[in-house]
């Protein structure tokens, strides 16, 4: 190829890298999302078969009833500290918003460069709690829930995804990204078997077919 085209070649990539770069979305090393560990399959399976079967509720449900991105320490909220947690190379202003880092967003494998593009996925969203039996729960409890960084409840990934996922539970919302759903059920149950939360028997046949090939 005569040097002339090649560097024009090189010129139009470098651009498109850019462009690419400048959307948040970027290649390279990819940031691994630190969600806490979920328990074996096995763990899974055994939680799964004590949770209690039963129709959802949503009545009277308000996303106001789960107080969340609560203040964790100093001026970082939960947001800010799951940001921080699962991305690479985060760096933080004063008021602990992430200026800088990039995210890996496990679900669909994207890795983004600018934080306004990540949500932080309540794994087991709050109206799914709600209907599952937080609607029982004091205001505190809904707030602990809300904001749990222990066990495998909050993740940061790629905001159309979370929004794309709702409410939704694995009977008719999995990760795009096969290679993550058996952490995805484990994960599931082990925050509904941990809050004593129900499952609806759609949800624990998907729960149960996909723990089967875990």
């Amino acid at each position: 190829m005569p040097k002339f085209y090649a560097r024009r070649r090189l010129s139009v990539l470098a651009g498109l890298t850019g462009l690419i770069a400048s959307a948040g979305l970027i290649n390279g090393p990819a940031a691994s999302a630190a969600l806490p560990t979920p328990v074996s399959a096995a763990t899974a399976r055994s939680y799964l078969s004590s949770l209690t079967v039963a129709t959802e509720d949503r009545t009277g449900y308000d996303r106001d009833l789960f107080p969340h991105w609560i203040t964790q320490s100093g001026a970082c909220n939960t947001r800010e500290v799951v940001l921080k947690r699962d991305g690479t190379n985060v760096q933080q202003d004063s008021s602990c918003a992430a200026t800088s880092g990039s995210w890996y967003s496990p679900y669909d494998g994207a890795t983004w460069s600018a934080a306004s593009d990540v949500d932080i996925d309540h794994l087991v969203p709050l109206a799914e709690a709600w209907d599952s039996g937080a609607d029982s729960w004091t205001t505190s409890r809904r707030q602990s829930f809300a904001n749990d960084l222990t066990r495998p409840q909050l993740i940061a990934v790629t905001d159309n995804v979370n929004q794309a996922k709702g409410d939704q539970d694995p009977a008719t919302w999995m990760p795009s990204r096969t290679a993550y759903r058996c952490t995805y059920v484990r994960a599931w149950v082990q925050v509904k078997y941990y809050y004593g939360l129900s499952v609806d028997s759609a949800e624990k046949s998907a729960l149960t077919n996909y723990l089967a090939s875990c």
